[in-house]
């Protein structure tokens, strides 16, 4: 299944039904009076946190969705049927944005959960409500409203309590695909990675995490270099960052440059995501000789004053995975004590998610605002050229 974690859908609230006028005829009751209902409310639109979806695909082949309308009222004081609500299923880690004013409607983040994107119109009065002292028959009513309609904008967070970050061809792939069951694509050469995959960490019978590989990063990627800004936002619900560096690198750059430079990007991205607890994992051991690992591990912690959990392993082999995936899962343990048993823990942990949402949506409107930008500018240009490159000239 190919991986979606952006789309644009427009959707519709229904319309509320109009009021009725009408009067009471019965026998033996002259001018018996007003008696029309009122029209039904329309259907609202909501957004469903599914677990069984993981992409935003389908969105690519339907992108209109409307609410039904509110049904008119009635003779007898009948009111109509009110609208059926729409619910869309969406993968949970949904974000949902209104294009057009850049507001952030909410975030879909547990299974079940329901979030309202326009809601139905408010139904019509009958004519009965507008009876009076002084107008004993009104042949007034009232329509329904219009349902709210709104272009959305959908995108995809994976929920993931580790999340891996590194260079192109760091080694990232094949060490989701040694420690769990996700077969992301290898290769031996830099962005092979295209999309973000998930790899389920099974730990005993009954315990596991989930850990997400997000494509390599470039230098410039939190200002929009490469496909660096579309996938950093899926590091911002993990809970532990695993940074993957390779030790050697097949181009001889010098790994204490690309572990500084993702760093900085981290932080321009989102101060609060770079603040994550982040273990070292040094990667591709297998490529140097037993001799000299320790040395060229030691020089690299050195140099780069690295003071947090340092890890070595190959990933090709399966040397080292073992302990990294263990401590990880004792650590998100320990985490998840924490914050159950210590309120003040539980209030700076969501805390911090919001923070990291808020920097998230603020780094996704400003990715908007500039793609909005550069659309208007383009229809300057179209319309400067129009305007002055041709020139008409009428001849009787």
């Amino acid at each position: 299944m190919q991986f979606v974690d952006e789309a644009a859908i427009t959707v519709e609230a229904g319309k509320g039904g109009k009021g009725c006028m009408s009067f009471r005829r019965e026998k033996f009751v002259p001018k018996g009076g007003p008696d029309g209902g009122d029209g039904g409310h329309g259907g609202s639109v909501y957004l469903v946190g599914d677990e069984s979806l993981n992409t935003l695909i389908d969105f690519k082949f339907q992108r209109f969705y409307k609410a039904e309308n509110g049904r008119p009222g009635q003779g007898s004081q009948m009111s109509g049927r009110k609208g059926e609500d729409l619910f869309i299923k969406v993968p949970v880690g949904t974000t949902v944005i209104d294009v057009e004013t850049l507001e952030v409607i909410g975030d879909v983040t547990e299974a079940g959960q329901e979030l309202q994107v326009a809601q139905g119109g408010y139904r019509g009065l009958g004519n009965i409500h507008f009876k009076s002292s002084t107008n004993r028959a009104p042949r007034r009513t009232t329509p329904g409203t219009e349902g709210e309609r709104r272009e959305l904008r959908l995108e995809l967070k994976l929920m993931a309590d580790v999340g891996l970050l590194g260079m192109p061809n760091a080694g990232k792939s094949t060490l989701i695909r040694s420690v769990s069951a996700a077969r992301p694509k290898v290769a031996d050469y830099p962005f092979t990675t295209l999309v973000p995959n998930l790899g389920v960490v099974k730990i005993g019978s009954h315990e596991h995490f989930v850990i997400a590989d997000v494509p390599g990063l470039i230098e410039g990627a939190s200002e929009g270099a490469g496909l660096g800004l579309r996938f950093l936002k899926h590091l911002s619900r993990t809970r532990l960052l695993f940074h993957v560096v390779d030790i050697e690198p097949i181009d001889e750059s010098d790994p204490v440059d690309a572990i500084n430079m993702i760093s900085a990007e981290l932080e321009n991205f989102s101060p609060t995501l770079a603040s994550l607890p982040r273990w070292l994992v040094i990667n591709k051991l297998d490529l140097i000789a037993p001799e000299e690992r320790d040395a060229k591990v030691a020089d690299l912690v050195k140099r780069l004053e690295w003071d947090g959990p340092v890890f070595r392993i190959s990933a090709a082999s399966g040397e080292g995975c073992a302990e990294l995936v263990q401590s990880a899962h004792r650590w998100l343990d320990e985490q998840r004590i924490e914050i159950r048993d210590n309120e003040a823990s539980a209030q700076r942990e969501q805390e911090r998610i919001e923070r990291l949402e808020q920097e998230a949506i603020r780094r996704t409107e400003e990715r908007m605002s500039r793609k909005r930008r550069r659309q208007e500018e383009m229809d300057d240009d179209d319309w400067d050229d129009d305007d002055t490159d041709v020139e008409v000239e009428y001849v009787r």
